[in-house]
């Protein structure tokens, strides 16, 4: 009796977790530009340099994005598609 009630405990945990992994997931996202280590970013960047996840070069290049949770980009100290866009042009036009 005290195997079935550990077994039935044991499954009840792992049938937990994975309703939170689910919940987790389906948490919106958001892009969010600048805070992306290197080789961590989440696919292409904004100069069109590659189109692959894993292939910044550097820590929090304001091109590259990352998926983060709805709500955390601007505590992440990063930018939406709109404003990291501007950020990188003007950058580009001082190299130039």
């Amino acid at each position: 009796m005290k195997t079935n009630i550990a077994v039935a405990a044991a499954i009840a945990t792992v049938m937990t977790m994975g309703v939170a992994d689910m919940a987790e997931a389906k948490k919106k996202k958001e892009k969010c530009y600048g805070v992306a280590a290197a080789g961590q970013n989440d696919c292409g960047n904004l100069a069109g340099t590659h189109s692959c996840a894993g292939q910044s070069e550097v820590d929090n290049d304001i091109g590259e994005w990352k998926l983060v949770e709805s709500g955390t980009c601007k505590e992440l100290g990063g930018y939406n598609k709109k404003e990291a866009k501007k950020i990188w042009k003007k950058m580009q036009k001082k190299e130039s």
